[in-house]
């Protein structure tokens, strides 16, 4: 498993600039005014400092950009980055510019001379979150990373408000891990054996096997899993930081460790990246991870179907009918449209078993959505507009997209079946809706739900402002807010 950077806290002590190795950061707010920590980088090289923040290099830099001065004289350091930032930056401004900082550090110490720096957390969670490298499979010696070293006037202050957001970015690690892992090492076994580590948090976690999902009739979720040798499971992780008898939020998770699509066989081109399809699992993993390392007051259960879809002469087949643990009777048109099957019980499950406050579902779920929102959002899909402009709220403050779409009767009406209480998919028009349309069905009248149709941000192509390329842990910062801000005790 990954781990965060080595962030640590100083006071500042202007002396230790000349002396310091790796890289050393002055922050410089665009209207050029230099601070203590920037005046004595610039004394010692001679006038540099001055030199860039008079160019027009730095007049056209925009906040949060990284300038660097490599070797400079004067100084022990190999770089002396400057970073281009408000005295009073925004929350996003401060993780990005953090992130630009851990792109520019490589494996070198860094010094950051923050002074009174505004937001100095956040630039901590910026570095954090973007310093992520997964490289568990690779043979080449890889060189140790470098500590990062945040000075300022109030460290003691800026390290205590770290803490809980640090604990945030392990989360999102955890996540990242998770979608990045291989499927002949994330197998259903090992993903459940992953977050049984959470019981060392506090976590209570129990992993309900094959016998015990068909005693409790959750069929649907396992015919997605009867043509594999991996054993499908259910992990029920409950987070019980809240007062006692308060109803939990659940959070439920789509963990199709690998997606062949079933009888129903997708393209070999890019089937290599169904990896990925246990996204919704590894979101709900790393959030709980995260409430459990900054010990929320809240009460939060997560529920994620752990199943592999594959071909064989067991394999559920286009036509067969199944009957989910609500009892209604689904007819499996595409093996490919699988993770509502899984959802749909562990949903259902979840009401029954935990009454919760409000639930929320979250997939890798259909290329519709992709069509639709790229890759910037994740689409909502919601029965009730407080929790969803509560979570849409959320979402917007931790700089993490996503965009409520429709449902309605007329998207229902497509899943209609001849010989069932419902097709499992509604053909190409509204795909994602349609989707959204059929889990509906498995939620309770009086329970707050929503869906996340995570498919189009949880694993990308290219790098974003706070990931590499591949996993991003879209999600576990937005719910660990909803959380913080809806469900948890003063």
């Amino acid at each position: 498993m990954s781990s965060l950077i080595p962030i640590r806290f100083q006071p500042t002590d202007l002396d230790t600039i000349a002396g310091a190795t790796g890289r050393v950061v002055i922050i410089v707010p665009p209207e050029g005014k230099l601070d203590p920590a920037a005046r004595r980088a610039n004394r010692l090289t001679k006038g540099a400092v001055a030199r860039l923040v008079d160019s027009e290099k730095f007049e056209k830099a925009k906040p949060g950009q990284v300038i660097t001065l490599a070797w400079p004289a004067g100084m022990a350091a190999e770089a002396l980055d400057v970073l281009v930032l408000p005295r009073r930056p925004s929350v996003v401004e401060a993780r990005k510019a953090g992130a630009a900082l851990a792109k520019a550090k490589g494996a070198a110490v860094m010094q950051l001379m923050a002074g009174g720096q505004n937001k100095a957390e956040e630039l901590a969670l910026g570095i954090a979150l973007r310093g992520y490298s997964f490289d568990a499979h690779k043979t080449a010696d890889s060189d140790e990373r470098g500590e990062v070293v945040i000075a300022h006037t109030k460290s003691d202050e800026v390290a205590e408000a770290a803490e809980s957001l640090l604990a945030v970015a392990e989360g999102v690690h955890m996540t990242r891990d998770l979608v990045n892992e291989p499927a002949n090492v994330l197998t259903t076994t090992e993903f459940a054996n992953r977050v049984s580590a959470l019981c060392e948090l506090g976590v209570e976690v129990e992993i309900l096997d094959e016998d015990k999902l068909a005693e409790l009739g959750m069929r649907t979720l396992l015919s997605v899993g009867q043509g594999s040798d991996s054993p499908s499971k259910v992990a029920v992780m409950q987070w019980k930081g809240g007062a006692e008898g308060d109803a939990p939020l659940a959070l439920v998770g789509k963990g199709v460790v690998f997606d062949t699509g079933g009888i129903s066989l997708k393209p070999a081109g890019g089937m290599e990246d169904m990896t990925m399809d246990m996204g919704g699992a590894g979101v709900v993993a790393g959030t709980m991870k995260a409430l459990a390392l900054r010990k929320a007051k809240a009460n939060v259960v997560g529920l994620i179907g752990l199943v592999e879809n594959m071909p064989s002469g067991n394999a559920t087949r286009p036509g067969d009918v199944v009957t989910s643990m609500k009892g209604d009777t689904v007819e499996i048109i595409n093996t490919d449209a699988e993770g509502r099957l899984v959802l749909c019980d562990v949903m259902w499950y979840a009401q029954e078993r935990f009454k919760p406050a409000g639930m929320i579902d979250l997939a890798t779920l259909t290329g519709a959505v992709i069509i639709g929102l790229g890759h910037e959002n994740a689409g909502v899909f919601s029965n009730n507009d407080e929790l969803c402009n509560g979570f849409l709220k959320s979402a917007g403050a931790e700089d993490e997209g996503a965009w409520r779409l429709p449902l309605g009767k007329a998207y229902d009406d497509q899943l209609k079946s001849r010989i069932a209480d419902m097709k499992n998919v509604g053909g190409r028009p509204a795909g994602s809706i349609t989707a959204a349309q059929f889990l509906a069905r498995f939620v309770k009248e009086e329970t707050p739900w929503i869906h996340l149709d995570i498919a189009g941000v949880a694993s990308v192509k290219a790098e974003t402002s706070y990931a590499p390329k591949g996993a991003t842990g879209w999600g576990v910062m937005a719910l660990n807010r909803l959380v913080q801000d809806k469900f948890e005790q003063g």
